[in-house]
């Protein structure tokens, strides 16, 4: 029997596969992390001195961010799943993790704050080519290999020694099918399924409905965690190779200094059938503050889960995903507390801590009154339960947790109507037939529409997301669809040329037909510098000697993919700078010369600064004049110190550009 050549482009249930495993690699992540922060001692009280209350206390806040964050990049895996017609996967093993879950190199467990610990989050972070070890026992029992190298329809597991290597792999693995399908078949889920702004303040809460906006997450998460190739501070990477730092200089100054509380390894609620790796959490108080801990986390899934089968926005969507972060408000009292109690006699030493225990089965419950019945019968039982057990232990950890559930269950009662119809969408109300699509064409990567006063033109990568377009003209600039989207017509012609010229990155231009004269030049040429963002340029402008027209978006972070205009980049990075420079910096003139418009000439200086030449104001970000020139060499590596000027660092930094 022969079976058929492997396709170039993977299936969809392939696809899925590999995106179901994303999202239990980011959970896990997600737990491991949580769980060492909250094993951190917390102030004197707990024995440590002052400067290492300090230092414990910014560790758990930086560890509780990057936790954040790997929730945000498993709500983006959800949303890519759910664009592509799939549904979430909200489940994942219990700790510790069967082998073969994830590949042998990536091994995931529960474990308190300390140097192994810490060690082997750096492993997990680490950038392609890193010779960081593992931390001490985190090494995988043995070594195997996953998959098959023979062609396969069902789906099959996949071997990478880093999580960029995967999210490059899965990538390239979403273009493939892109290029075979197109982007309507391939992203055919419906985008209101997923989970967005209108629900969730997160960073990963963007509606997915293209290949461009599921791989910018994508390559977000690996920024994110590896960093980018400049090594960004706020990486995942970095950041825990900071404290790594930071804890050596602590410990040299008192060797005896323990940050955090002996937590238990994997610990377990029942006697496991399998004890290796484990420990069974016999002191029953602690046990009781785990099992409630735990199924607040439990109830959270799931109403996630319910999120997703509900099209939003709409007021009981966005309830649900309240509810939801509400018991993580709930479960991370518990889990401090858990850590500071005493795992049982088999263990002595040895502390409790939350196990995230994972249900049989965490899907949400289809929309309804069911559904709204189950919600807050499960919330009253929790509250019920966590009043009972602060009545019991009197500890402040319960009594907060006891308080958070009681709201939740107080708000679900108030809030899920049990004979209200299903939510009816607000976008689904207010949706209108859309507009017949007006001639379009794609000339060197610009959108040209054709409108009967103007024609429309739209450069996407000179677009820093301004919005003054799908505010100013939401029926002209049609956000968040698919297909045709600039209808020149939809506005008076003047209307329209006044949100053209709003646009500060130049991404809009347009050009007349009714006679009237095109954009001219504004009469005084304008540089503002944006706090932690790029220079907004205005002028008769020119780059390498090409018309550029009159408004542009410039780097300066130095980490923009589309050199020498922005891209957005300094939000991944994290990049901060100053957008307030002091007037008269650096001596130079703020005296008013005798001409200040005219031509503009930017020519980027190979691996160096922006260079300026013709009469130019320096503004900062707010408009206050910072000083008049006639020419300027502007930072673009992000590292002068003199900014926005350049002090020579691209020379040291090995900033590199053309």
């Amino acid at each position: 029997m022969t079976t058929a050549p492997q396709a170039a482009a993977p299936s969809r249930e392939q696809l899925l596969h590999s995106l179901y495993e994303a999202a239990e690699l980011e959970h896990n992540l997600m737990c491991t992390y949580l769980y060492a922060a909250f094993s951190l001692k917390r102030g004197e009280a707990e024995g440590l001195s002052p400067a290492e209350a300090e230092a414990t206390e910014r560790w758990r806040r930086e560890i509780t961010a990057v936790a954040i964050e790997e929730m945000g990049h498993l709500v983006a895996v959800w949303n890519i799943t759910a664009a592509l017609g799939g549904a979430p996967r909200l489940g994942r093993g219990n700790f510790p993790l069967d082998p073969g879950n994830l590949p042998a190199r990536i091994v995931v467990k529960l474990a308190p704050f300390n140097d192994a610990t810490l060690q082997h989050f750096i492993y997990l972070e680490r950038p392609e080519g890193s010779d960081e070890e593992d931390g001490e026992g985190f090494s995988a029992e043995h070594l195997f290999t996953r998959g098959s190298a023979a062609p396969r329809i069902t789906p099959m597991a996949r071997d990478y020694d880093t999580v960029g290597h995967f999210y490059a792999t899965l990538g390239a693995d979403l273009a493939a099918f892109v290029a075979a399908h197109g982007e309507a078949e391939a992203f055919c889920g419906d985008r209101w399924l997923q989970l967005g702004p209108e629900e969730l303040n997160l960073c990963g809460a963007r509606h997915v409905l293209c290949s461009k906006t599921a791989l910018a997450a994508f390559d977000a998460i690996v920024r994110q965690g590896e960093g980018a190739p400049s090594d960004s501070e706020r990486s995942h990477y970095q950041r825990f190779a900071a404290i790594r730092a930071e804890l050596a200089g602590l410990r040299a100054a008192h060797p005896g200094f323990a940050p955090a509380w002996p937590a238990a390894t994997n610990p377990v609620l029942r006697r496991p059938p399998r004890p290796e790796g484990r420990v069974w959490l016999e002191n029953p108080a602690a046990a009781a503050i785990v099992d409630l801990a735990n199924a607040s986390y439990g109830l959270m899934l799931r109403l996630l889960g319910m999120a997703y089968l509900q099209p939003g926005p709409s007021a009981e969507k966005s309830l649900t995903v309240d509810l939801a972060l509400g018991l993580m408000r709930a479960f991370t009292p518990l889990a401090e507390h858990a850590a500071r109690l005493p795992a049982g006699p088999s263990n002595p030493g040895c502390h409790a801590g939350a196990s995230f225990t994972a249900l049989r089965d965490a899907a949400g419950f289809p929309p309804g009154p069911a559904a709204r019945r189950f919600v807050r019968e499960r919330l009253a039982q929790l509250a019920a339960t966590g009043a009972a057990l602060h009545a019991e232990l009197g500890a402040e950890a319960t009594g907060r947790a006891a308080g958070q559930l009681l709201s939740l269950s107080e708000r679900a009662a108030r809030g899920l109507d049990l004979a209200a119809p299903l939510a009816t969408p607000v976008h689904a109300a207010a949706a209108a037939p859309a507009p017949a699509a007006p001639p379009t064409e794609l000339v060197d990567g610009i959108e040209v529409v054709q409108g009967g006063k103007l024609e429309l033109r739209f450069e996407a990568k000179r677009c820093i997301h301004a919005r003054f377009c799908v505010t100013g003209a939401p029926k002209v600039f049609l956000a968040n669809v698919q297909g045709p989207w600039i209808h020149p017509d939809a506005m008076p012609v003047e209307r329209l040329v006044d949100i053209a010229h709003a646009c500060p990155s130049g991404a809009i231009q347009y050009r007349r037909k009714d006679g009237e004269a095109d954009e001219a030049p504004p009469p005084v040429n304008l540089l503002s510098v944006r706090e932690a963002g790029p220079y907004a340029i205005r002028g008769a402008l020119t780059l390498r000697g090409e018309p550029l027209g009159t408004r542009a978006t410039l780097c300066r972070c130095g980490a923009s993919k589309n050199k020498p205009f922005c891209d957005g980049s300094h939000h991944d990075i994290h990049f901060a700078a100053t957008g307030e420079p002091e007037t008269g910096l650096l001596g130079l003139p703020t005296d008013m010369p005798a001409t200040r418009d005219g031509p503009v000439a930017i020519e980027p200086e190979p691996n160096g600064p922006l260079q300026l030449r013709g009469p130019i104001e320096v503004l900062s970000g707010t408009g206050r004049m910072v000083c008049r020139v006639s020419q300027a060499r502007l930072c673009r590596c992000g590292g002068s110190q003199t900014k926005p000027f350049c002090d020579g660092t691209h020379a040291r930094n090995g900033f590199s550009a053309d």
